[in-house]
């Protein structure tokens, strides 16, 4: 090993010699605690929720921020609240400083990142939310990994980095040089600084690229919520090119399980340290079904208009042999029984 690379491999395990944790950490260094970051968010606050139920300790942080309905993230903490062994703290995971003392102060064995700006058409409007929380917020997040020489660390990743890929289902092994939006960039570079760190700081870390995640309590600004919202109220749905796309949707419960099983999984096969997994329904769904699943459900008809997008990739479809494999990942939950859940969630929500 050239000399840098053994200096900066011993830097990497180095002790964090900054102040001694404060008697809430003592408390914490007991028992598996696990970090989940974003954890308001549809996907944060769900595995939140697995995790405590099976017994973790969890220190979820999360800045939210009003990108969509901040009460409906109040909600989800609200729930997670419930628990004895949860504890919440409001920050922005590109503050260094702040971020920093949640690790001295909790120590935890795991970090979940979730946080993210999400969104690929917002990437146009603001770019410098993805700036902000998926490059310098995820850097952050690696380099107190690194010094306080976490266990493992499992961060979301995207079905968006296969850009217009014609090969499908999409795998792991695929092409992913070419994103089509800012969003997609980001979280290509955010699996390019994780294999970096795994592979010169010999941190486990593992990857996820989500498909289209759903359910109840989901993200506003995901089509089947954003069309659900417009049906009921009789407004005009922009349906992009023509509506000739499709998109793997997936479960949030299965999308859950496939995070909770990165906890133990240990057969690392493309590097010592890193593994990439598609988490998905393996099941493309198209726009039109959607729609007329929701119109049905409704007993509405939907009033819509056309109009061409060139961030709009024709079709997502996820090939999950290796997280099936690998994971035992299994997802259960099919299309019409998902959107039927989302519904009748959404029908008592929305009162």
């Amino acid at each position: 090993m050239a000399g840098w690379q053994s200096g900066y491999a011993a830097a990497c395990k180095a002790v964090y010699s900054g102040s001694i944790p404060d008697s809430a950490s003592i408390v914490y260094m007991n028992k598996k605690t696990i970090l989940v970051t974003g954890v308001a968010g549809f996907i944060g606050s769900a595995t939140a929720q697995s995790l405590l139920k099976e017994g973790y300790t969890v220190i979820g942080v999360d800045n939210l921020n009003d990108y969509y309905d901040v009460y409906l993230k109040l909600n989800r903490l609200k729930t997670l609240n419930n628990f004895p062994s949860f504890s919440f703290i409001e920050l922005d995971i590109a503050d260094k400083k702040k971020l920093k003392e949640v690790f001295a102060n909790y120590l935890p064995n795991i970090v979940i990142n979730l946080a993210a700006q999400a969104g690929v058409r917002y990437s146009i409007e603001n770019p410098y939310a993805y700036l902000d929380s998926n490059l310098t917020g995820f850097f952050n997040v690696l380099e107190n990994v690194k010094n306080f020489e976490t266990e493992r660390l499992v961060f979301a990743s995207s079905s968006s980095v296969y850009g217009k890929s014609i090969e499908t289902p999409y795998k792991t092994d695929g092409k992913t040089d070419n994103p089509i939006s800012l969003y997609a960039a980001t979280k290509k570079s955010n699996e390019v600084m994780a294999f970096a760190y795994s592979t010169l700081c010999k941190i486990p870390i593992i990857g996820l690229r989500f498909f289209t995640v759903y359910g109840p309590m989901g993200r506003p600004d995901m089509a089947y919520y954003k069309f659900t919202n417009m049906i009921a109220n009789n407004e005009e749905i922009t349906i992009y090119n023509e509506g000739k796309m499709s998109r793997d949707m997936t479960y949030i419960d299965d999308i859950v399980s496939g995070i909770t099983s990165c906890l133990k999984f240990n057969k690392f096969t493309n590097n010592p340290y890193y593994e990439i997994f598609n988490l998905g329904n393996n099941t493309p769904i198209s726009t039109w079904k959607l729609l007329n699943f929701i119109e049905s459900y409704l007993n509405l008809k939907a009033n819509y208009k056309f109009e061409a997008s060139n961030i709009e990739v024709k079709e997502t479809w996820a090939d999950i042999s290796n997280s099936i494999r690998h994971l035992k990942y299994e997802p259960k939950v099919d299309f019409e029984k998902g959107m039927t859940n989302f519904l009748e969630w959404y029908k008592s929500y929305a009162k």
